[in-house]
């Protein structure tokens, strides 16, 4: 069987690699090519038709600024996609893209399968119609969602969070490397796309460095270099480590996490944290108007109250920072009451597993249509 994967992110890269081992190991005829990372890369046993690092655009502004090589893109991709003739076509997040490839592979009779579904619960609720028409099966990783989408009338396959595979491969390999700081060590995640890194970290820095009983230590998004991060230290030293997160994680006593993926991470991972997001003002100012949640983190978000401080935008900045963080390291206020909640978080979560039960769900669809 062809598999076409596409992914846009260093999370949608994670997902995608364990998928493309689970498909391995339950078809042996499978072929791949798809859109990610250096972690496809090492699962596919091959080079990216395109790397994420050429894809993560954020924010309104920025894509704006970024159409021409959008739609260059999109090009590109169906013509791949046509090329390879591929069986299937698997969607990982991204949606921006995602969704505007799904009718073209529905044209050319590929079947079509997405593995994290889109965010149309607190965005873009009309996405749901594109989706019930383009896409064959919706692989879902958050449990509110079968609810949300029984209201359109959307059966989706609900297979527990990918993160829980990723943590448990984790520990049980021999990736968790201790770090042998003497102080103990507060992880900084910045996020993976440049506008992101650019605008929170130095304040990351900034905080850190009226913590001198702690060693800061950043974890570096794939696609950038030790100097790039050298730079925006303005002169300071700082340890900056790539493909090591969840090293970094496991052995900090609390994070500064940019929201994303990284946030119910860090919280698997039971290190208590404060979730840091900062946008272009304008690109803020549209979301805020369109996003209707009541929190940014998948952690608050999954438990439906606040569990971990969110620090956005205006919120974001120096005083704020370094007092929530204060407050999650050892003898913080809220230290305590997070890790207690986590626990409810891990339940809700679920087990391991969901790579496997996408791969089956993809090949149980496939052979049903009668591909072979």
């Amino acid at each position: 069987m062809k598999y076409f994967l596409i992914v846009g992110e260093a999370s949608g890269d994670l997902h995608g690699s364990n998928l493309i081992k689970e498909l391995k190991a339950n078809d042996k005829d499978a072929e791949f090519q798809f859109w990610g990372g250096d972690l496809m890369s090492q699962a596919a046993g091959k080079e990216p038709n395109k790397h994420i690092k050429d894809l993560a655009f954020m924010g309104f502004l920025e894509v704006l600024m970024k159409l021409g090589s959008i739609r260059q893109n999109f090009k590109d991709c169906k013509q791949q996609i046509k090329d390879f003739g591929a069986d299937a076509l698997i969607m990982i997040d991204y949606p921006g893209f995602n969704l505007r490839i799904a009718p073209f592979a529905k044209a050319n009779n590929i079947n079509t399968f997405y593995f994290i579904s889109p965010k149309v619960w607190a965005w873009k609720q009309k996405r749901v119609f594109k989706i019930k028409k383009y896409i064959d099966v919706l692989f879902t990783i958050l449990p509110f969602e079968t609810d949300f989408y029984k209201q359109f009338d959307y059966d989706v396959n609900y297979v527990g969070n990918p993160l829980m595979d990723a943590i448990e491969q984790f520990r049980n390999s021999k990736e968790d490397k201790l770090i042998n700081n003497p102080k103990p060590i507060v992880a900084l995640l910045p996020g993976s796309r440049e506008q992101e890194i650019k605008r929170i970290l130095p304040l990351m820095i900034d905080v850190a460095d009226t913590f001198p009983k702690y060693d800061f230590v950043i974890a570096g998004a794939p696609g950038f270099s030790k100097e790039y991060y050298n730079d925006l230290f303005k002169k300071r030293v700082y340890d900056v480590r790539f493909n090591e997160t969840y090293s970094i994680l496991s052995n900090a006593e609390a994070a500064l996490v940019t929201s994303g993926t990284a946030t119910l991470e860090t919280a698997l991972l039971n290190i208590p944290q404060v979730v840091c997001y900062k946008a272009n003002q304008l690109s803020y100012e549209i979301g805020k108007r369109l996003v209707k949640v009541r929190f940014m983190s998948l952690v608050n978000l999954i438990l439906d109250y606040e569990v971990v401080p969110e620090l956005l935008q205006h919120k974001m900045n120096f005083q704020n920072l370094k007092a929530e963080l204060s407050s999650i390291i050892k003898g913080g206020s809220k230290r305590d009451k997070i890790l207690i909640e986590y626990k409810v978080l891990h339940h809700k979560v679920g087990k391991a597993g969901a790579s496997k039960r996408v791969a089956e769900g993809i090949l149980d669809y496939l052979h049903k249509k009668g591909n072979n």
